[in-house]
């Protein structure tokens, strides 16, 4: 099976953990410790929480300030516009930011939300026939 781990440097474990949690994303135990929290998305798709320190000493960069510059950004495809928003509200609670309002491109709605270190995820919904007949044009 094809997988793949995103690794996140974060500034508080817990406070990350919740935020991810409130998002869906399920804390795998196997894979989480004292420098790492494991949160599951999908059977293929799992994002390590890591510690600032314990990131960095995976390699030799300067970690991104990731509040004001953007270093990558994460889509994750829901199955409804309801559940976008069910996803994008709870991570507001949660210590998140909506740093641009929602785009509605009629065959996709897409809302931008930032957790609380400030990496990027864009929770869509795609209506694909909507989309194969906008391609079509």
């Amino acid at each position: 099976m094809k997988q793949i781990f995103l690794n996140l440097p974060v500034n508080d474990l817990l406070v990350s953990s919740v935020f991810y949690t409130a998002l869906g994303f399920k804390n795998e135990p196997l894979f989480s410790g004292e420098n790492q929290n494991c949160m599951v998305w999908s059977d293929q798709i799992y994002v390590m929480l890591q510690t600032k320190a314990f990131f960095g000493s995976g390699n030799n960069k300067i970690t991104a300030a990731t509040h004001t510059h953007a270093s990558a950004s994460f889509t994750l495809p829901v199955e409804s516009l309801d559940k976008v928003n069910q996803m994008v509200e709870s991570g507001l609670k949660s210590g998140g930011k909506e740093p641009i309002p929602m785009q509605d491109l009629g065959f996709m709605q897409i809302r931008t939300l930032e957790d609380p270190d400030g990496h990027t995820w864009g929770i869509i919904h795609l209506d694909i026939e909507e989309f194969k007949v906008f391609k079509e044009i």
